[in-house]
C-alpha cells in the first residue's frame, strides 16, 4: 500500500532491514503474490497476512539481519541477487487452515535502495485521474493513499494542492483542465469533481472523445445528482454524443445505498466502487 511505502522509505533512513514479499502461492494463502512486509530491528511495516506465517517470516528476517552478508549463500534457501526464497507449507508446517504453499522472498534493504524500492513498490498501482482539488477530492486522496492506485490529481487552480502528498499522488495544474485528458495513461480510471459544473462538462466531453477514438479508459465517474446528469446528457447530446456513448459515464458515483454527503463518506463510497472494478 502506498502509505506503507512512505513508512518503509522513512524507516530505511534510520536502519537497514529486510523486505519480505510473497513470491508465489500454490493453493490457498493469506495474501496474494506481490504482498510485502518490511522488517526492521525495532519495527515492522505492512503485512503478508498475519498469523504463524508472518511470525515465522519475521523471525527469519531478523535472523538474516543478524548474519554477515557473506553467509547468505550458505543458507539452505535459494540465493539469488542478495535474496533468499523460502517455502512454507501452511497446513503441515505452520498449522494454518489455508492449506496452501507460500514461497516468501527475503531481501536485505538499505537507504541506498530507497529510490529503486519506491519505483518497484508503486509499479503495480492502477492509474487513476482525479479532476478536482476540493473537499471531496482531498478526502479521496487521503483514502487512495492507502490503496493500490497511482493518482494523477488535476486542477485548473495551481494553488489548490496541499504541500504534503502521499507517494502515490502526483499533482498537475492544467488550464484548461480538460486538456489533461489527452495525456492520461491507457487503462486509467477517471473521477470528475471540479469546483465548476462547466469544467466538469468539459472533462466529461474530453473523456468521451478519447473513448470514441481509443476506447482505452477503464471508468469515468462524475460526482453529482441524477438531475445534474440529466442536464449534462442534454448538453452532451447537443455536442453529438450518442446514448450508447453517454452510457459509459457513471453518475452519480459511489456504492449504492451509501447516502451520506460528508466528503469522507463520499470518498469511501467512491473508493469502494473503484475496488469493485479491480
Amino acid at each position: 500500500m502506498p502509505r506503507h511505502t512512505a513508512e518503509l522509505l522513512n524507516q530505511l533512513q534510520h536502519a537497514d532491514g529486510v523486505l519480505v514479499s510473497v513470491d508465489s502461492v500454490q493453493g490457498s494463502g493469506p495474501r496474494e503474490v506481490g504482498a510485502w512486509m518490511a522488517v526492521f530491528p525495532q519495527t515492522l511495516v505492512n503485512t503478508i497476512g498475519g498469523g504463524h506465517l508472518e511470525f515465522q517470516a519475521i523471525a527469519e528476517a531478523r535472523a538474516l539481519m543478524a548474519r554477515p552478508v557473506s553467509e547468505n549463500a550458505a543458507s539452505t534457501a535459494t540465493h539469488e541477487d542478495n535474496a533468499l526464497t523460502t517455502r512454507y507449507a501452511l497446513g503441515p508446517a505452520l498449522g494454518q487452515c489455508c492449506g496452501g504453499v507460500v514461497h516468501l522472498k527475503f531481501e536485505r534493504i538499505r537507504a541506498a535502495d530507497a529510490p529503486a524500492l519506491k519505483q518497484r513498490l508503486l509499479a503495480n498501482g492502477q492509474p487513476l485521474a482525479l479532476f478536482g482539488g476540493g473537499h471531496v477530492g482531498r478526502a479521496l486522496v487521503n483514502v487512495l493513499s492507502t490503496l493500490p492506485y497511482n493518482v494523477q490529481w488535476i486542477d485548473s487552480r495551481d494553488e489548490i494542492f496541499p504541500a504534503q502528498l502521499p507517494p502515490n499522488v502526483v499533482c498537475e495544474h492544467s488550464d484548461p483542465v480538460h486538456a489533461a485528458v489527452a495525456d492520461l495513461p491507457s487503462g486509467a480510471s477517471v473521477l470528475v469533481m471540479s469546483f465548476s459544473h462547466a469544467e466538469d462538462l468539459d472533462v466529461v466531453a474530453a473523456c468521451l472523445k478519447r473513448q470514441r477514438l481509443h476506447g482505452d479508459l477503464k471508468f469515468v465517474g462524475l460526482i453529482g445528482s441524477k438531475t445534474k446528469w440529466a442536464t449534462f446528457q442534454h448538453r452532451l447530446e447537443a455536442k453529438g454524443f450518442t446514448a450508447k456513448e453517454l452510457a459509459f459515464i457513471t453518475c452519480p458515483i459511489g456504492v449504492s445505498g451509501i447516502t451520506g454527503k460528508e466528503p469522507e463518506v463520499i470518498a469511501l463510497s467512491v473508493a469502494a466502487q473503484l475496488l469493485q472494478l479491480r
